[in-house]
This record gives structure tokens, sequence and C-alpha cells, in this order.
């Protein structure tokens, strides 16, 4: 049987990217989504988990390129000058590696955004974060005890098969850097396992990251293999503003139309693939 997670990142980033995904939702493939607690339209995202109960929404714990939770001389470690989250993981992972990101003040972050999160009257359904960086080796086991603390029991892992393209011929520097986030993802793999936590059991759309057009997500859904599999997009539905904001070379419409097309949705149905959410996925069975 092949069942399958089509979960939505950065829900709260932007009012485009909370309409993509409901839209996806109602008329789509997305059954699951990430919220931002920090995002610009996070209590608008809160608002419309709450009047789509059938959406499982995650926490999309954001470490980079976002305003943080807590007041910015809280946590010296993981802002810029400017009081802001540094801008990307490279920045991240290059103070983590040298000692410079205090884990008692990242702690404090992921734990805030979550109570934030709930605050709000999200239902949190799993833990992944913005550009991954749950995984990474060290961080990895303070998110775990996290999850152990507030209940969670399942997670993300992104372990997208190192052979696998999807179709999408990708540069060799985002090809290297997609083998090393999977390298990091087995290994925290075993953390997860040794805490409980439950994943599913393949993972695709980091390499198409923010390039999922429609004959990419159809050769995703071609190749899933048999037991639970994660497809990761990010649809909105502006391109122009949300371009004009985040300088990423997302074609966010593209994806969008991508979980929506009628030939994603009759090719689901004619094979029987169960689309489920993070909350269906419980100690290795499906609700």
């Amino acid at each position: 049987m092949k069942r399958l997670i089509v979960n939505a990142d950065d829900f709260g980033l932007h009012s485009a990217v909370n309409r993509g995904i409901i839209e996806g939702y109602k008329n789509g493939c997305i059954r699951s989504t990430s919220f931002v607690a920090s995002g610009a339209a996070a209590e608008e995202a809160a608002m419309l988990a709450r009047e789509n109960p059938g959406l499982g929404v995650g926490i999309h714990l954001t470490l980079v390129a976002e305003r943080p939770v807590l007041p910015p001389e809280k946590i010296p470690s993981l802002v810029d000058g400017d009081g802001r989250l540094l801008p990307d993981h490279v920045a991240f992972i290059r103070r983590y590696m040298t000692g410079g990101v205090h884990m008692d003040e990242l702690r404090a972050e992921c734990e805030a955004q979550i109570l934030r999160a709930r605050q709000m009257g999200v239902r949190l359904t799993h833990i992944d974060s913005h550009q991954h960086l749950h995984v990474l080796p060290g961080v990895i086991r303070l998110i775990t005890a996290l999850a152990k603390e507030y209940g969670f029991s399942k997670m993300r892992l992104p372990a997208e098969a190192f052979l696998f393209n999807g179709g999408f011929h990708a540069s060799a520097g985002r090809y290297i850097a997609k083998c090393g986030l999977t390298f990091c993802a087995l290994m925290a793999k075993r953390e997860m396992n040794r805490v409980g936590i439950l994943t599913p059991d393949a993972f695709f759309g980091m390499l198409t990251g923010g390039n999922m057009f429609s004959p990419r997500f159809m050769a995703i859904l071609r190749a899933l293999p048999d037991g639970v599999s994660e497809i990761m997009v990010h649809p909105g539905t502006d391109n122009y503003v949300l371009d004009d904001i985040y300088h990423w070379r997302y074609h966010w419409e593209e994806e969008l139309a991508s979980v929506t097309s009628d030939e994603a949705r009759d090719y689901v149905e004619a094979h029987g693939i169960r689309l489920i959410s993070y909350e269906e996925l419980t100690n290795g069975e499906i609700l």
C-alpha cells in the first residue's frame, strides 16, 4: 500500500502562501502543512487552520531568515546586528560549527515557537524546520528532547534518496547539498528511533524544492515506494509579490498548479494512493 503526505511548507509566512496552501488542500493533494510561528501572516494561518480542521499542521521551527519569537536580546547567539535570525542555513551552520550558537538560546527560541503556535490555537501534528536545521548533529538531540516534553511523536526526516532526481537536473552544488542533508538526516534517524519518534518511510522534494513543476511532481508520484512517503512542496498564489520579498527563486504558483492538477489527482485515485497527514501516522501504522 502507498500512503502519501503532501506537506506544504511555510504556512504563516505570507498571505499569498496561506492562500496557496488552503487552495492546495481544498482542491488538490495537500493534506499537511508546516506553521511558521514568527511569520508575518501567522495569525491568519492560525485562523485558517481552525477553519480547516482536516488539514494537519506541524510546527516549522524557523531558526534563519525571519524574525525570532523571543526578544533578540534574549538570544544574541542566534541573531545578527539587526535583531533578525541569521540569513540562511549556511550562516547558521558556520556559526554553529564554530561554537557561536548557545544551545540554551536555541532551545528557548524553539520552545517559544511551539508555545506561540499553541497559544494561537494551532493543534500541532509534527515537527519539521525551515531549511531542515533540526537534523544537524547535536541540534537533533535538543529537538527530540523538546518533542518528548511537548508530546510530539512525529517528525520530518528529509532523507531523499542519494541518486533520486525526479527528472530535475540540478547544479552540482545543489546536488551535493542534498546529499549532505540526506546524510545528516540518516544520522539523525538514530536519535529519533532512540526516543520513539515516527517518520515517513521516504522523503521527496529536496532537490526540486521551489521547482516542483507538474512533470516533476508526477515523476515523484510514479516513483513512490510502498509505505508512507512525504513530498515537500511550496505553493503560493502570487509569484510577483512573493519573489519581491523572498529571493529564493521559487515557483510558488507553478507548485500550486502541480498539486491541484487533474493529472495528479487522477493518478492518485487510479493507483489507490491514500493521501494522509502526519496526524494519521502512528506506531508505524495508519489510522
